[in-house]
């Protein structure tokens, strides 16, 4: 039996303002409005039974939007999530997905492992690839999909192929993301190709493979594994345990030392998304390579990129540029210097600022709210809550909370009163009263809070219950 295991954990600082710490590259729309993680579980599912399941690991803050992107791409197929406390890099996150594995199906079940951030264009061709995987991973190699290079491309690991074997190459090695006159040594050599990232293998062979050569990951992750609870399908990962546990790649762990390491080659228009020239290379140039994502008006400009699905952003006379436009933050930056983009994010992280952690918009298990205005001593938000969906019964130690209904119906729990609001009625919560929030209907509810106090920081919340498990 053959598991996809979708790794959805980096953070894609490299394409912000758009992917932040709240809502990271995984979930970032494209064009067609799907994520890349939608379309990652409608690829994995094209290449399992249904009697299989779809194993995600993510971090804990993540889980419902997973589930919400699950619910979206509408797959046939069982799921499971591994809930990490903490990154830890992908060789902890593949060993407890193998654990898992090994538990519910046994040593010999197959592992499908991808990035919940990586864009396929070619399905067919993706399908073939998997299917050479599957064929070497049966056989006992690790195999890796290594994505055939069209050009000298200096952001991606190499991996440099051997003699055949079965349906695909030996790996001989692994190289680090070199400089351009290397990099154009290994298109010549025509044996190098871009390190996906992307594996497929026996989960006996990886766990074997893992103690051999990473006994102190084998042995952590072992521990870890045997502290958890295995019931169910959403297993949260201890977090004392796994902070034992080493913080390192898969590579480094294992591929690069391992003797079993296949590789298949593979042409199947592959993307990891890595920067916002990716990005922009997915839409259309006009006739001055100018691409827009949303609306956007040229003049007199030349390769130019517009991300802007908010609003219209004109140019005029501009050359070389990236634009890329969210509510509360802009970045404009020079296509060379795409890669740049994180130092903004560490710099944003040191001072401290949300821009580098949060959108206007926040994403909460049961809904949304987006931040309209702030100011000293005042915050104003448009809350949604889904059908059927409530907020913890919480309090605020600093601020005082004026709810005004929209659309819908409120259910409302006050200090010791329970009352239902209506449409263009409000409600008062004083500061220091347990209040709580729900949607008894069947539509959205939408409703404005007028936040005033000395205080209005997010973690001014104290939780006494909630039915999605947040503390």
């Amino acid at each position: 039996m053959l598991i996809p295991v979708i790794l959805a954990g980096g953070a894609g600082t490299r394409l912000w303002p758009v992917s932040r710490e709240g809502y990271p590259k995984p979930f970032m729309k494209l064009a067609d409005g799907e994520s890349l993680l939608h379309k990652s579980y409608r690829r994995a599912a094209t290449v399992t039974e249904k009697g299989a399941e779809i194993l995600t690991v993510t971090n804990r803050d993540y889980y419902f939007m997973s589930k919400d992107e699950l619910a979206r791409a509408e797959v046939d197929r069982a799921s499971a999530f591994l809930l990490e406390p903490q990154g830890r890099n992908t060789a902890p996150a593949i060993a407890l997905a193998a654990h898992y594995v090994a538990t519910r199906y046994g040593r010999e079940a197959l592992m499908l492992v991808l990035s919940a951030d990586h864009l396929i264009r070619d399905q067919d061709r993706f399908e073939e690839a998997v299917e050479a995987a599957v064929n070497l991973a049966q056989q006992g190699h690790l195999a890796t999909f290594g994505i055939v290079p069209n050009a000298p491309e200096t952001g991606f690991g190499y991996i440099e192929a051997g003699e055949a074997i079965g349906s695909g190459k030996r790996a001989l090695r692994f190289v680090e993301k070199p400089d351009l006159e290397k990099a154009r040594e290994y298109i010549e050599a025509g044996n190098f190709y871009w390190n996906s990232g992307m594996f497929c293998f026996r989960t006996g062979t990886i766990l074997d493979e893992m103690s051999r050569h990473a006994p102190d990951v084998g042995k952590t992750v072992e521990a870890c594994w045997a502290s958890m609870p295995h019931d169910g399908a959403t297993l949260e990962i201890p977090a004392a345990s796994f902070s034992q546990v080493p913080d390192i790649s898969i590579d480094y762990a294992v591929m690069e030392r391992s003797n079993h390491v296949a590789v298949v080659p593979a042409d199947f228009g592959w993307s990891d998304i890595g920067s916002w020239v990716a990005m922009r290379d997915l839409s259309t140039p006009d006739a001055n390579d100018n691409r827009t994502t949303g609306e956007a008006i040229f003049v007199d400009s030349h390769n130019t990129y517009v991300h802007n699905p908010n609003r219209m952003v004109a140019t005029v006379g501009v050359d070389n540029l990236m634009i890329i436009d969210t509510p509360d933050a802009l970045l404009v930056a020079h296509p060379d210097k795409a890669q740049d983009v994180k130092k903004v994010v560490a710099r944003l992280k040191k001072q401290g600022h949300e821009a580098y952690k949060l959108h206007r918009t926040v994403t909460r298990p049961w809904g949304t709210y987006t931040v309209l205005e702030e100011g000293t001593r005042f915050k104003i938000k448009r809350i949604e809550v889904r059908p059927g969906a409530s907020l913890s019964l919480q309090m605020h130690h600093h601020r005082s909370e004026h709810w005004i209904v929209v659309s819908g119906m409120a259910r409302v729990v006050n200090g010791d009163r329970d009352f239902f609001v209506s449409t263009n009625e409000s409600t008062y919560i004083p500061a220091g009263h347990k209040h709580r929030l729900e949607n008894p209907g069947v539509l959205d509810l939408v409703m404005i809070e007028v936040q005033s106090g000395e205080y209005l920081g997010e973690d001014d919340i104290v939780r006494f219950e909630d039915i999605y498990g947040r503390s």
